[in-house]
């Protein structure tokens, strides 16, 4: 599609109004002053999303590549600039060849621009960006900023120096594909959130986006009206965990079973599939969703799952979006290459954003929560608002198995029978731990619930937490652990 044609797909009919058309750079070297068009090589303006106000660019590679220049830039920061002071969202639809080389530093300096205002932007509007082309060099760190973004299929690519300096510099062979593709940024390196196959589905997806999403970071999420019953009962839920505690199930059929319609709108599907992410409603309500995924790693926190976890869960607090957590985990993932990586940094980044949250914050613990990664996974020590377990849960520093190999290393070392020994010990360490009323009598869970409960009990307690008031101590900004 064109850059027009996107715009006009994006927007609701008759609605788009562009801003600056008879713009034209300003260059007037190396040929530059026979190559003037109106626009200069991008479309800016504004229109409606469902009715919605909201603000885009489309650069159009048809122009000059639709390389970033002085006047071009200047639309764009104008577009963005609107965008904060209406309280509307922004979308970047990027396909451009880079900073035009003729204009020199004045292509950069408007770079700059650009990436300030994504960074002021930050928190305040949804952006979103989507790559529908090129996007080379200096030009990705403004994706980079947003909170979305989206690559399409065998038709985008990013990356910060190309094949060719790649080949030159480090003698590395690599097409543009596997350095910067859809796929390459979706499953290894997370930097994109999404992969669709074509310029149409990828706006449709901005535009399902935008429905979970409030304005501003003034305004509530839209709700809807749902049909699927606040008090349905899911009676498969009831025995969706398995018996066996190393057992896997698929956390998604929890979800499925839970929200309005059976609809999530997955985040980061390919990348850290240990944890999921992603909207879905409850009774209506647009709800951030976070859970641990026992059908990969066994549902562990490792140092990509735990930078992903963290950047949604602050998406959803800055943006007013209550977060709901569903928790099998049995503790952060172990090795040299995770301790070298980082994962005490990583691993507190997800604490830091939990705890940090002031939205309403809901956490059901269905199986395994163990170690500190009970604690990281909003438990009611981090100000979590409602807490529930299944009968299921099991609320421990670990695993039965590891626990009786260091309470009773010297017991079983004597014993004679060292596997019966083991057995009645492991036994004995279930029955007081392997369950929730432990941490229930301490009012570290509300309730122990049926799973076939959860979804009502869900509703029910956003409606009780819709008029919350939480807040941070005055500061001009937590030091993450970056």
């Amino acid at each position: 599609m064109t850059a027009r044609e996107r715009i006009e797909f994006l927007f609701d009919p008759g609605t788009f109004e562009e801003v600056d058309a008879h713009v034209t750079h300003r260059c007037r070297d190396f040929g530059m002053e026979n190559r003037i068009v109106p626009g200069d090589g991008v479309v800016c303006g504004h229109g409606r999303i469902d009715g919605r106000l909201a603000y885009a660019f489309a650069q159009d590679f048809t122009v000059l590549a639709g390389s970033v220049s002085e006047t071009n830039a200047a639309k764009i920061v104008k577009i963005m600039d609107l965008a904060m002071k209406m309280g509307a969202p922004v979308i970047g639809l990027n396909d451009s060849g880079g900073a035009r080389i003729q204009e020199g530093v004045l292509s950069l300096g408007g770079y700059a621009d650009i990436f300030l205002r994504n960074t002021l932007a930050s928190g305040v509007v949804p952006q979103i960006s989507a790559i529908m082309g090129p996007c080379a060099g200096g030009a990705v760190y403004s994706p980079a900023i947003t909170d979305f973004t989206i690559m399409v299929k065998n038709t985008s690519y990013m990356f910060v120096t190309g094949p060719d300096v790649i080949r030159t510099v480090t003698h590395e062979q690599v097409t543009k594909e596997e350095l910067g593709g859809a796929q390459t940024h979706n499953e290894k390196s997370g930097v994109a959130h999404f992969a669709v196959e074509n310029d149409e589905e990828c706006l449709l997806l901005i535009r399902e986006l935008l429905s979970f999403m409030p304005s501003n970071n003034v305004d509530d999420p839209p709700r809807v009206e749902s049909p699927d019953p606040a008090d349905r009962a899911d009676e498969a839920l009831d025995a969706i965990v398995p018996a066996a505690p190393n057992q896997p199930y698929d956390m998604l059929d929890v979800i499925h079973a839970v929200v309005d319609e059976g609809y999530f709108l997955e985040v980061h599907h390919h990348f850290a599939k240990n944890i999921l992410v992603g909207f879905a409603r409850l009774g209506g309500r647009p709800v951030g969703i976070v859970a641990n995924q026992p059908a990969y790693l066994a549902g562990t926190l490792d140092i990509d799952a735990s930078v992903k976890g963290a950047r949604f869960v602050r998406f959803c607090d800055a943006f007013n979006i209550p977060l709901v957590t569903f928790e099998d985990v049995p503790g952060f993932l172990p090795g040299t290459v995770q301790e070298y990586g980082g994962i005490i940094r990583h691993g507190a980044k997800l604490l830091f954003a939990f705890a940090e949250a002031t939205v309403p914050k809901l956490t059901v613990i269905t199986r395994k929560a163990y170690g500190g990664a009970y604690c990281v996974m909003s438990s009611k020590h981090i100000r979590t608002d409602v807490n529930y377990a299944w009968p299921t849960a099991e609320i421990a520093v670990m695993g039965a198995e590891g626990a009786v190999n260091i309470l009773y290393r010297r017991e079983l070392d004597a014993a004679g029978d060292v596997a019966a020994a083991r057995a009645a010990r492991v036994s004995e360490y279930r029955e007081k731990f392997a369950n929730p009323q432990v941490a229930a009598a301490r009012g570290f869970v509300d309730a122990i619930i049926q799973p076939r409960e959860t979804r009502a009990r869900l509703i029910a307690a956003l409606a009780t937490l819709e008029t919350k008031r939480d807040r941070n101590p005055p500061k001009k900004h937590g030091n993450i652990p970056l």
